[in-house]
């Protein structure tokens, strides 16, 4: 008898250490990757590869809960987004999944120096996030270009904040979220990242959220539920 109880339950009996991270607010921040149209709404261009994992863990939702719980907690929010502008679509080569977002035209703009055709669009912000996104104090980062933080200033505005804490969600789970999980953890930052206020792809090469969580449990400092995180923001 497998000693799961479902594809996603954490193993009964787990060989690996709890990293004992206690949330510190004077020194953490939400991040939030790609909470954008094109991932996360029916009307997005990859619904029919991320809805039913979006639907399965009510995702949706629990990002909106993130950015609430944070601002409410008063700690430093910031939005790592994935934007493609005309000249992106010049590349020579790229992985297969760089390949599809390119031919469905997922996150295009117009330009890095305009806005024209951008709201509504599949890159813009889901709308009932924007109140927190736009409200003047929301790090909005410089796009990441293919999975992880490494091709934008996430890490610097960070440091510039004070932050050496991560409470880590969006999209999509095995793709952006882990890269940047990865890559923050080499720059130094305690990371947890929110199970459910993520989701991941499902085709036949396989189930991305699956292979996603199994990771997580490996390098994260910390996997919480959004229930788990509203109650650390609350109770730090």
């Amino acid at each position: 008898m497998s000693q799961f109880t479902t594809p996603y339950s954490d193993p009964t009996d787990p060989a690996l250490p709890s990293s004992g991270m206690q949330l510190d607010l004077s020194r953490a921040a939400l991040v939030v990757i790609d909470p954008q149209i094109d991932f996360l709404s029916p009307k997005g261009v990859s619904w029919s590869v991320f809805g039913k994992s979006i639907t399965e863990h009510d995702t949706v939702k629990h990002i909106g809960q993130l950015f609430a719980a944070a601002k409410a907690a008063g700690i430093t929010v910031a939005v790592s987004p994935h934007y493609y502008y005309p000249c992106d679509h010049e590349w020579q080569f790229g992985g297969p999944l760089e390949k599809v977002m390119h031919d469905i035209c997922m996150f295009d703009r117009q330009g890095p120096l305009t806005l024209d055709g951008f709201d509504n669009s599949g890159a813009d912000f889901m709308p009932e996030y924007k109140p927190y996104i736009l409200d003047g104090k929301t790090i909005i980062a410089s796009p990441h270009k293919v999975y992880g933080p490494e091709t934008n200033d996430l890490a610097l505005q960070l440091r510039k904040h004070g932050v050496s804490q991560i409470i880590l969600a969006g999209m999509a789970a095995n793709l952006c979220v882990e890269s940047h999980l990865r890559e923050l953890l080499e720059q130094g930052f305690e990371v947890a990242v929110v199970r459910d206020a993520t989701a991941g792809p499902s085709t036949p090469e396989g189930d991305g959220y699956l292979a996603a969580l199994i990771n997580y449990r490996y390098i994260a400092n910390a996997l919480w539920t959004t229930a788990q995180t509203l109650e650390n923001l609350s109770a730090a």
